[in-house]
């Protein structure tokens, strides 16, 4: 990502909560037969041994495991928070420039391949995950025999991220007057209304 030194995001929580927060990923390698990208859920995966690392468990359908090169090389895992156009008439009238606010992190790791058993496991541990919040929620253990059929289809990865570039651009450099404004704007504009945006900024700015 662009040098941006005021807008750095290192805090390992904050990354962690960015992924916890807006699981749908991008993978990205770098392969013989050229760049390759695909999108999956990601989920964190905790390491009571190391509470700062960034352990990331997925899946990807077959083939994509070949297409990636799955196990080969490092990829790169970006993850998208909210974002949003930024537009100067929400600035001092001297200043015509506008911009677009976003969180986002790019994290590398070269990923493990799970067992076939262990990627059924992550697999039924990411349905509970996001059936959790349901009022009826729908386990693969309904239909083990059939969800394990399916799992074949699928080939689970554990990635332990070494290295992350991220950023949290959210009007640091802006007046506090104007950060309300753009605020407002994100939350009840007309044009370009970003609610989960505006409340990102909130938090950053304590406002």
């Amino acid at each position: 990502m662009r040098h941006t030194p005021h807008f750095v995001l290192s805090d390992v929580d904050e990354v962690k909560r960015l992924v916890r927060e807006n699981p749908w990923a991008t993978i990205v390698s770098s392969t013989a037969a050229g760049i390759v990208a695909s999108h999956y859920p990601v989920v964190l995966e905790d390491d009571p041994a190391d509470p700062d690392a960034i352990v990331l468990v997925s899946h990807v359908g077959r083939p994509d495991e070949r297409s990636h090169e799955l196990g080969e090389h490092e990829v790169m895992v970006i993850v998208q928070g909210p974002h949003g156009y930024v537009s100067p008439a929400w600035y001092p009238a001297e200043q015509i420039v506008p911009t677009w606010n976003h969180v986002t992190a790019h994290l590398w790791g070269t990923p493990e391949i799970l067992s076939a058993e262990e990627n059924y496991r992550v697999l039924g541990e990411l349905v509970d995950h996001f059936e959790a919040v349901m009022p009826e929620p729908v386990s693969l253990e309904l239909d083990e025999e059939g969800a394990r059929r399916m799992a074949l289809g699928t080939v689970g990865i554990r990635l332990r991220v070494g290295r992350f570039d991220a950023r949290a651009k959210l009007s640091q450099n802006k007046a506090p007057e104007v950060v309300d404004r753009i605020v407002a704007e994100l939350e009840h504009g007309e044009h370009y209304a970003q609610p989960a945006l505006a409340a990102e900024m909130r938090r950053v700015h304590g406002r």
